[in-house]
């Protein structure tokens, strides 16, 4: 990177989130005071060579954002003067940041400097709060790479702050909250000697990256969607149409990629074809290619759409982000956007 270039200055956009947060008899509260706090904690480890403005277009915990708060999120920092920036660092809660991250990684993946999104596992008063650690490795990894995109820092205990591309950025483990990419292909990690990039055979390289060439997807949004998760005896029958229906559902597989296609009411087969007579799209997730088939899932019927070498995370933005266009809920599934595509390097 040509460090002559660089203006030493980021805009952080605040929306709340755990790492906005105070504890507080015994819960976790918003506390706008919070947003000076982390600023205040990077300038005391870190010194003041980088600058901030700051914007707070929501202050909310994730796990209650809407599809109007993410549209606020997208607008404001789409509206942000990007020649004035090195970067950019959106603060965000835990429990939701997985879809934001991956929705964002497709609206805004052109944008010409790089957008990371950074959160804490706990309130920054607690000792065992990541929040300042993510956000020094945002700082470190938009200042000495400058590379375009949609990215996620996290440390999880005892880890370095791993960079996670955002469209492979998966649902977090249950309980610790830790975040993952896919076959943990993280592409990058803050290391004592600076930004060390990931050679994963998975994960994409600097170059490929860097010369990344698209165009940002419309900023559309459905709620229309239902995800069901499989699991072991899961009714089929029991999801009833009739009073409210879906344009679309997305079923995520077991980790074999395979879903039960015996018996009557547990049989996958079933409810797909319920739904085709209920005029009701069907996309299952996640399947890779490398995988090998299982017999139980020669029988899927040809109404029912194959997510193929993405996440369960991407195929959802993907699918929410067709209907919410009007289009039908396979129109960008094999698209590659920004390293949507989970495959071995060339």
């Amino acid at each position: 990177m040509d460090n002559s270039r660089l203006k030493r200055k980021i805009l952080v956009v605040f929306t709340g989130g755990t790492i906005g947060s105070s504890a507080k008899g015994g819960s976790v509260g918003l506390n706008v005071s919070s947003r000076k706090e982390l600023l205040d904690e990077y300038a005391q480890a870190k010194g003041d060579a980088v600058t901030f403005d700051t914007k707070s277009p929501l202050n909310i915990l994730s796990e209650n954002v809407q599809p109007k708060d993410l549209l606020t999120m997208y607008e404001c920092v789409n509206s942000a003067d990007f020649s004035a920036y090195d970067g950019i660092i959106i603060t965000h809660g835990t429990d939701t940041l997985c879809f934001t991250v991956n929705w964002f990684s497709r609206v805004m993946r052109a944008t010409p400097v790089p957008i990371v999104f950074v959160s804490s596992l706990y309130p920054l008063g607690d000792p065992r709060s990541n929040g300042l650690k993510n956000f020094s490795g945002a700082v470190d990894f938009i200042e000495q790479t400058g590379l375009k995109g949609v990215y996620c820092a996290f440390a999880n205990d005892n880890e370095n702050c791993k960079i996670h591309l955002g469209s492979r950025l998966i649902y977090p483990d249950e309980t610790n909250g830790f975040y993952h990419s896919v076959l943990d292909a993280y592409f990058a990690e803050i290391t004592d000697g600076g930004v060390k990039f990931n050679d994963n055979p998975y994960a994409p390289t600097e170059k490929s990256v860097r010369g990344f060439k698209g165009e940002n997807a419309p900023a559309a949004l459905s709620t229309e969607v239902m995800l069901i998760t499989m699991r072991s005896l899961l009714n089929f029958a029991s999801y009833d149409f009739s009073r409210k229906r879906p344009k679309a559902v997305v079923v995520e597989l077991s980790h074999s990629g395979t879903v039960c296609t015996e018996g009557s009411a547990l049989n996958f087969v079933n409810f797909a074809e319920y739904c085709k007579e209920c005029g009701v799209e069907v996309v299952i997730s996640p399947v890779f290619s490398e995988a090998g088939v299982y017999e139980s899932m020669n029988s899927i019927p040809e109404n029912v759409v194959t997510a193929r070498d993405i996440t369960l995370e991407m195929t959802l933005a993907k699918v929410m982000s067709a209907i919410g266009e009007g289009l039908p809920a396979a129109t960008y599934l094999d698209e590659d956007g920004f390293f949507d595509k989970v495959k071995r390097r060339n």
